[in-house]
């Protein structure tokens, strides 16, 4: 049985795809377990009124006080309610492309008899400021683990967005797939990202400072490895992408003009490096390849 899980509070007002979310592990797993937080937005009606007996809600009152780990505990608590032996986790603002759902059902299958194999990996396209532009810098992880085993002493780690394996929190043992996850959360309108900014001050607000200045700009900032999205959105998606363009009625990229820092050039140079050696120069990972 393959699981898929993830988490979801006020996901209404923060204008995520959670819908085309959870569709897109519905092409793949045979069972998803949606963690949704208390919220005042309709979020529940909106999981429930997706009326597909394979979708399972988890009711809880979220602790904002407990910071960015918040997500972890939460996204563990999916976790642990999902009923297969490999699970597929995703995020609110996350939509996996069909091609990517055959890939992993091959791959789960493929793999299930090798130890050594605890997660699986997947590419991910960051979207910034629309839906045609995506960020490429090494500030944006380029893969990330999606697919893990469960049952285990695997646990969602830092801000949710990978995982370790207990109790030494060591990386995890994974393997490349080539499939493909969409990251929506920062194609958006000012507005939209505003309220974003807002809900991120609850947990984290040790960065308050940050937090508050991204809330006020009427923009997204520019940043170096901005490239022109070529290929197809996810099939689940397109209706969704549709309407937030016509809420952003044509207005074209949410993103500021272009202000090169001196600090930008570690970008360019690591750039430069990955696509002489495909080698992408300090890289942070959850994960060792195996």
């Amino acid at each position: 049985m393959l699981s898929g899980f993830t988490i979801a509070r006020n996901a209404v007002t923060l204008a995520y795809p959670l819908v085309p979310a959870i569709r897109s592990l519905l092409d793949l797993c045979d069972e998803v377990v949606v963690n949704v937080g208390r919220s005042e937005d309709g979020t529940r009606e909106l999981v429930a009124g997706l009326r597909d007996p394979r979708v399972r809600i988890l009711d809880g009152a979220w602790e904002p006080s407990r910071g960015g780990g918040t997500l972890a505990i939460e996204t563990n608590r999916a976790m642990a309610a999902c009923r297969g032996t490999w699970g597929v986790y995703i995020q609110a603002d996350e939509v996996l492309h069909e091609t990517g759902a055959a890939i992993l059902r091959e791959r789960v299958r493929a793999w299930d008899g090798d130890a050594r194999v605890e997660g699986l990996l997947v590419e991910y396209r960051h979207f910034y400021g629309d839906f045609d532009t995506v960020a490429t810098n090494r500030h944006w992880y380029r893969r990330e683990v999606r697919v893990v085993r469960l049952g285990g002493d695997i646990r969602s780690y830092g801000d949710a967005q990978g995982f370790r394996v207990v109790p030494a929190w060591r990386r995890i043992r994974a393997r490349a797939t080539g499939a493909v996850m969409f990251h929506y959360g920062w194609a958006r309108p000012p507005a939209s990202l505003a309220r974003k900014h807002a809900a991120f001050a609850e947990f984290f607000g040790e960065l308050i400072g940050t937090i508050e200045q991204r809330r006020a700009a009427p923009e997204l900032e520019w940043t170096p490895g901005l490239r022109r999205f070529v290929g197809t959105h996810p099939r689940v998606a397109t209706e969704w992408i549709a309407a937030r363009r016509r809420e952003a009625g044509g207005d074209g990229s949410g993103v500021g003009p272009r202000r090169l820092r001196l600090s930008d050039l570690r970008y360019y140079v690591s750039d430069w490096v990955e696509r002489l050696t495909g080698v992408r120069p300090f890289e942070y990972r959850n994960y060792v390849l195996v």
